[in-house]
């Protein structure tokens, strides 16, 4: 059974930093893409990072000049390092895995989810 467990969310004030992580289990996850999604209440949830098997990352505009996506395939854990956070970053922020080798942007295309992180950023 797949699993994938988010870590490092919390309340941090704006221009701090913040590293989430995501540990998968239950499966091999070194050819599939991985991603980071967040979802405000009341809102559609949408596409933060995602990056391939190969290394090659894409981002959403809004965290583009601030993010980092990477993965340790040997550890099953993919890491999304955000900087300058900023209040409107706030949200829960899931990890999600796809059996494909390059991510996608849709959420409906990814087939394991986490379960959440919760980020806060007060102003």
């Amino acid at each position: 059974q797949v699993q994938l467990v988010e870590s490092g969310g919390g309340l941090v004030q704006a221009g701090d930093s913040l590293r989430l992580s995501c540990v998968a289990s239950g499966g091999t996850f070194s050819t599939y893409a991985m991603a980071w999604f967040r979802q405000v209440p009341g809102k559609e949830r949408e596409f933060v990072a995602g990056i391939a098997w190969s290394g090659d990352q894409m981002y959403a505009d809004s965290v583009k000049e601030r993010s980092t996506i990477s993965r340790n395939n040997a550890k099953n854990t993919v890491y999304l390092q955000m900087n300058n956070l900023k209040p409107e970053d706030t949200a829960v922020y899931y990890c999600a895995v796809q059996r494909r080798w390059n991510p996608r942007e849709r959420g409906y295309e990814y087939d394991y989810w986490g379960q959440g992180t919760q980020v806060t950023v007060s102003s």
